[in-house]
């Protein structure tokens, strides 16, 4: 067999592998800090330093992709202007949702979390980072390069971005108004780019309330199969 390796460089991975009781004992600590986690409506005025984004993001690039292409580009603006237009954009598409669009299941489903189209997170929240979706890459040579696998490795990506915002003492909020382009044209990104998740990004307000919801249990969420 020939040898490929010139082709297709790989390194040795040799992660410390801990203890069967210390592997445990760090798992229930992740699961009991991520536990605490809420998305959050409410923000302090308090500024949040661009490293804590920036930090955020450097954790979401490890996430896997396909064919490990990397597929996101987070956008962040704390600019009060730039803030601003995206929420009148915003609250123009959640009033036409919540008053004009024959999606009634779904309104009751947001029912519970007291949510309609009044959106002051979007200027309140000390930072706005939109995650895009890359359909294709731009090669130097102007043609494109297709992307695969694309919503669930920017997924992943939004997920561990979400749990570094958490570590760091800092909350968000999963916004998705529907249609989003207006994002793209605000911030500025090519058309072979598309939002797909908007994060308010700041510390909790003092008097911060959050929906008393349960999590879905263990026995709901997991299935083990053996033959």
């Amino acid at each position: 067999m020939p040898d490929r390796r010139h082709e297709h460089p790989f390194l040795p991975y040799r992660p410390a592998r801990p203890s069967t009781d210390d592997a445990l004992r760090r798992g229930e600590d992740f699961y009991r800090r991520l536990d605490e986690r809420r998305s959050v409506r409410w923000f302090s005025p308090d500024p949040v330093p661009q490293r804590a984004i920036e930090l955020a993001v450097q954790a979401a690039n490890t996430a896997p992709s396909g064919a490990h292409f990397q597929p996101w580009t987070f956008a962040a603006t704390d600019d009060p202007v730039l803030k601003r237009q995206v929420r009148a954009a915003a609250e123009e598409e959640e009033r036409r949702f919540y008053h004009e669009r024959d999606a009634p299941e779904w309104h009751a489903a947001l029912g519970r979390l007291e949510t309609d189209e009044h959106k002051e997170f979007l200027e309140s929240a000390a930072w706005l980072v939109v995650a895009f979706a890359q359909k294709s890459t731009p090669r130097p040579d102007g043609s494109l390069r297709k992307n695969y696998y694309v919503n669930e490795s920017v997924g992943i990506a939004c997920g561990l971005f979400i749990a570094a915002l958490h570590e760091m003492g800092l909350a968000t909020l999963t916004h998705t108004p529907n249609p989003m382009a207006f994002l793209t044209e605000l911030f500025g990104r090519p058309a072979t780019e598309r939002p797909y998740i908007l994060f308010p990004v700041g510390y909790p307000a003092d008097d911060c309330e959050v929906p008393d919801l349960r999590r879905k249990p263990l026995a709901e969420a997991l299935v083990v199969v053996r033959t």
